[in-house]
């Protein structure tokens, strides 16, 4: 008899037949297993001809792969083969019949998110079969669109749908595609009035070949133009503006070095950064993860443009650029460059040039030009400053001039802090980096201006100029005042303001005096007391605090969350939710049809685990599903979100949290559950946090009371016993 772990007890279901309660043997080959079951129903249809397929709705067959798979109470249904299902498709798809034709396409659509069924229905060159009806075959279909319209834009959809489903999987090249096809995706976009389905599929289909070829990137570019993209940003259907974004966030991605400035100004030529900012950031709705991942794509992409300029070192012999220093100058103290009206000799008029020069802040007084060929930041830094002394006379002129009359240890650099800071700002810009695949940190604030790198380093120089006054620095503490900014900054960009106005008053508000205090109640938040009773009541405390996170990420784990079954599409995310029974005994779980952010009832949730079956929790790249072949696998941050759980003989359960937050809780509460120790970075941070909250509060009463490293020494004994305490 087969051990109980190769036994799974199913259910299994057969159109007007009652369902039958099997246990199947995993150690039994598939088809003997569906032959006996067809026999048990006195099927006649050719037990090659059928398949075992999931009930729940996802329409996923049972493969020899997938087997292991199948769960304790899942709920099978005998149907026919994906070969027998895809040459029936494939047939009814080239009906005359529009009905019959439409059906074939929508069971298409459905059944080729399995991958299985795609590999079968592909090896019937099922993909040449819907690029020739997006091709020649809806010009006979335009002609009826009269009379049937909305069947023809149905046609369409679902050819559309299956054709996106199809290629996902990866198993057809994008650079086999013709010219024509790419022009009636092309067209699609390019009408005024189209189908919202429609619509979104062509702008899915454009992205996708934009950045899986480079050959399909010069066809598409030649057929979409910026102009006929824009308007579907300024419609209300955000799930289009996603997509439009998306393209042109490939297109501006995949474009050679040599072109990229040159879309950057037609962008800018088509006010794309406005209408953004007006249909989309301040759209009365909320902003969703994915617009918000292609808006700082987007984000990212135009500040690394800034790229070349940052990584281009002066060159002290060309004029034009010795130039931009001599505008400074000029600006700054009001001279002509030359100086031809001096009369004095070319010493003096040199000594001159080298006073203006420390005065500006430069690190080489002799040859400023000099300081620039260093990079990063390189000519971006000239830039900046350029910029702030045209754009910002007065503030420039004031901060000149204010650091020329202090001492000589207290005066600004600003030449040295100018280059200094635009490097700060290019890190924490991440400048030349390219966009994360999972990142949603777009700031409002860069598009509501067509110069915001250069006006965020305006509101930066003029804040480090007053936190060194704020600090009484001198040139020794340089490195100091920049540390200070750069939390400043950093501190104000958490709050992502909408506006540049709005981020300058949130530095107003964290002044040096303001980062003291926020530093020192850290730090006394996190204070960890090292005197011998204070250890001794840690120990003593910190089994309590242990049980309490226990407990809250048992509590977390009962109220569930909802995962991501990321896919090589972003857009096309499936989703399923998991969470532990009250009695911690069973990990519930089950897909989803979206995204989620209340609790899901337990009866919805079909699949169960006992948390007794469970062998192991995987992290990482340990976890089986980051080591199968995919973009995934290279991901970083989805490498850090990833783990497993393991259990019987070789199924895991695998798991991408939402964040790392999430990451934390599930791991910690199922290591918890399996009696062993949490290790991760929150309940560090959270027994840190706990454990300093509950040792101040038992030392309220000994407030300013000081505390001996050492216990007081034991008397000596005394000399006799023969006392007695009298107690009248």
């Amino acid at each position: 008899m087969p051990p109980p772990s190769d036994i799974v007890k199913v259910a299994i279901q057969w159109p007007d037949a009652f369902p039958k309660l099997m246990e199947i043997d995993q150690k039994k080959p598939l088809s003997a297993i569906i032959k006996e079951v067809s026999d048990g129903w006195s099927i006649i249809q050719n037990h090659e001809d059928l398949a075992l397929q999931y009930a729940d709705g996802s329409g996923f067959y049972i493969t020899e792969k997938n087997r292991n798979e199948i769960k304790n109470g899942a709920i099978l249904r005998l149907t026919e083969s994906p070969a027998h299902t895809a040459r029936q498709l494939h047939e009814r798809a080239l009906s005359s019949s529009m009905d019959l034709k439409l059906q074939a396409l929508k069971d298409l659509a459905k059944l080729s998110r399995d991958i299985t069924f795609a590999q079968e229905f592909i090896n019937l060159d099922g993909i040449y079969l819907l690029t020739q009806m997006v091709e020649s075959g809806t010009e006979k279909y335009q002609k009826l669109q009269k009379i049937m319209k909305p069947c023809f834009g149905e046609i369409i959809s679902y050819t559309l749908t299956a054709f996106v489903e199809l290629m996902d999987h990866g198993i057809v090249s994008w650079d086999t595609f013709s010219v024509a096809f790419i022009k009636k995706i092309a067209s699609y976009v390019n009408k005024s009035a189209m189908d919202v389905s429609i619509l979104q599929r062509s702008l899915a289909i454009l992205e996708s070949m934009v950045l899986n070829s480079h050959d399909l990137y010069q066809k598409v570019a030649q057929e979409i133009t910026i102009g006929q993209l824009i308007p579907h940003l300024q419609g209300t259907d955000q799930e289009i503006q996603t997509y439009t974004i998306a393209v042109i966030n490939a297109l501006f991605l995949k474009a050679p070095d040599d072109k990229r400035q040159e879309m950057a100004d037609i962008l800018a030529q088509k006010q794309l950064r406005s209408i953004i900012l007006t249909h989309v950031i301040r759209a009365q709705r909320a902003i969703n993860n994915e617009m918000a991942h292609q808006l700082y794509v987007l984000q990212v992409l135009n500040f690394n443009l800034l790229e070349d300029r940052m990584m281009t070192k002066m060159d002290p012999q060309d004029q034009a650029q010795r130039d931009i220093i001599f505008e400074l100058r000029r600006i700054a103290f009001d001279v002509e460059p030359e100086q031809n009206n001096l009369g004095g000799s070319i010493e003096k008029r040199k000594s001159m040039y080298t006073r203006d020069y420390k005065k500006l802040g430069f690190t080489n007084n002799v040859n400023p030009a000099l300081d620039f060929t260093h990079t990063p930041p390189g000519m971006l830094a000239l830039d900046n400053m350029l910029y702030f002394a045209k754009n910002h006379q007065d503030a420039y002129i004031r901060i000149v001039l204010e650091n020329s009359s202090r001492e000589d240890k207290h005066e600004c650099p600003f030449g040295r802090s100018s280059i200094e800071l635009t490097k700060m700002l290019c890190e924490i810009l991440k400048v030349g980096e390219l966009p994360s695949e999972t990142c949603n940190d777009f700031h409002p604030m860069f598009f509501t201006h067509d110069r915001a790198f250069e006006e965020f380093f305006c509101i930066c120089i003029q804040l480090l100029n007053k936190t060194w006054k704020e600090m009484r620095a001198t040139y020794e503490d340089f490195n100091k005042v920049m540390q200070v900014v750069r939390e400043q900054i950093m501190r104000a960009l958490t709050n992502k303001p909408s506006s540049l106005d709005q981020f300058k008053c949130r530095l107003q508000n964290l002044s040096y005096t303001e980062i003291l205090k926020i530093r020192q109640s850290e730090r006394m938040n996190q204070e960890d007391f090292q005197s011998r009773p204070i250890l001794e009541l840690k120990e003593k405390i910190q089994p309590e605090i242990l049980e309490l996170i226990k407990q809250q990420r048992l509590n977390r784990l009962v109220e569930g969350t909802c995962f991501r079954k990321l896919n090589n599409r972003r857009r096309q995310d499936k989703f399923w939710y998991c969470r532990l029974s009250p009695n911690h005994k069973v990990l519930h779980y089950g897909d989803l049809e979206e995204s989620t952010q209340g609790e899901v009832p337990h009866d919805n949730l079909q699949d169960k685990l006992p948390v007794a079956d469970i062998k192991a929790i995987l992290t990482g790249k340990d976890c089986p599903h980051m080591k199968e072949k995919g973009a995934l696998k290279q991901n970083k941050e989805v490498l850090e979100l990833a783990f497993s759980i393991m259990y019987d003989s070789n199924c895991q359960l695998n798991f991408i949290a939402p964040d790392k937050h999430e990451y934390c809780i599930w791991t910690d509460g199922l290591n918890a559950l399996l009696g062993k120790d949490m290790i991760s970075d929150q309940t560090r941070n959270d027994m840190d946090t706990l454990l300093s909250m509950e040792i101040k509060l038992r030392l309220l009463d000994l407030e300013n009371i000081q505390i001996p490293d050492a216990p007081p020494p034991i008397p000596k004994e005394p000399s006799n016993y023969d006392f007695v305490y009298d107690c009248n």
